[in-house]
């Protein structure tokens, strides 16, 4: 029997997936001409794709020569984490480094000709930099699911430096909507304010429709109500997808969805519902299952109109809601008005 194509584990590019064709080739192109941008972010919701843009994005560019990749881990020291990261990809790299450039970590140092001179991550990061600039390498370091502390505010803001002393240095970063935003309005960051952003729209219906199609040999009223299940939600799609190719001899669709269900719980809704506050908990609650209109939304969380724009425009940037038709509301993730209803 066939591997199952779809897969649950978030950042790892699928064997099946939808390209966003859109926002790869807007990003590619900005990094290329080097002039518009060195900074791009890619924002969403969880499960929305983000780090899969990221990764194929990577992907593309470490098969250019003249492109070197860095991946960062948000959660430890950004600085001490490029300096090593950057050293590890550089010396996989044919004749990178002159004979006698050595670089010591346990000292923090770098050596070179046999003199030894301790120094601190900033400068080992310029002596590679300087290589890399001789070399005519370009270097994209990714930070995948960014948080607004001082860890980040300490990196940014020496990157920023970085880039005025015109390194071949470029910064992708993916996060949630509430923690871009603080990074670009944090007052000693004001250079990522003007920062290219992509807030990632649910994936192409045609595209859905079509994969479904190819990978279960289905008609196309089945591959459409397949794919309308999912919402364009990236990790709908995957989850529909594995448990489809699983159970769709041996299960109804029904006994499916509510599989589904549960997948959806414990990966990604739990995790989204326990950041809501009580008064977005009380909007989501009050939107029926297809779409429910602003007044009736406001009834029944007892919310003025005045006041309720402001719920209203958090929930879209967040991507929980989306307006249909003006006037009314409908929530954005598929059967999350089935999952949501239980934690009552």
């Amino acid at each position: 029997m066939a591997n199952n194509p779809f897969t649950l584990t978030f950042g790892k590019q699928p064997d099946s997936f939808i390209i966003r064709h859109d926002n790869t080739n807007k990003i590619l192109e900005t990094f290329s001409s080097g002039s518009l941008s060195q900074t791009y972010m890619i924002e969403g919701i969880r499960g929305s794709g983000k780090t899969v843009l990221m990764t194929s994005i990577a992907n593309s560019l470490k098969k250019e020569k003249e492109w070197i990749v860095v991946n960062l881990n948000s959660t430890v020291d950004l600085l001490e984490d490029f300096a090593k990261r950057l050293n590890d990809e550089c010396e996989t790299i044919p004749n990178f480094f002159s004979k006698g450039f050595s670089i010591s970590f346990a000292g923090v140092g770098i050596g070179t000709n046999g003199n030894d001179n301790l120094r601190d991550n900033i400068s080992i990061i310029k002596s590679i930099l300087d290589v890399a600039k001789k070399k005519k390498k370009k270097v994209l370091i990714t930070i995948d699911e960014v948080l607004h502390d001082q860890n980040m505010r300490a990196f940014a803001s020496e990157f920023q430096i970085l880039i005025r002393e015109d390194y071949p240095l470029y910064l992708l970063m993916t996060g949630l909507y509430e923690n871009i935003d603080k990074i670009q309005n944090d007052p000693a960051l004001t250079f990522l304010l003007r920062s290219p952003k992509i807030t990632l729209e649910p994936l192409s219906m045609l595209q859905i429709i079509n994969k479904y199609k190819e990978i279960f040999k289905t008609d196309e009223e089945n591959a459409k109500e397949l794919a309308y299940i999912t919402k364009g939600y990236a990790f709908a799609f995957q989850a529909l997808g594995a448990l489809y190719w699983e159970h769709k001899d041996k299960k109804s669709l029904e006994e499916i969805l509510q599989l589904l269900d549960s997948m959806l719980d414990d990966f990604v809704y739990k995790k989204i519902w326990s950041s809501c506050s009580k008064r977005d908990r009380d909007i989501i609650l009050a939107i029926d299952e297809d779409k429910t209109s602003v007044k009736a939304i406001c009834d029944k969380t007892r919310i003025n109109n005045s006041s309720f724009s402001r719920y209203k425009e958090r929930l879209v940037k967040k991507g929980l809601v989306t307006s249909p038709e003006y006037g009314y509301l409908s929530l954005s993730l598929p059967r999350f008005y089935e999952v949501v209803r239980k934690y009552q």
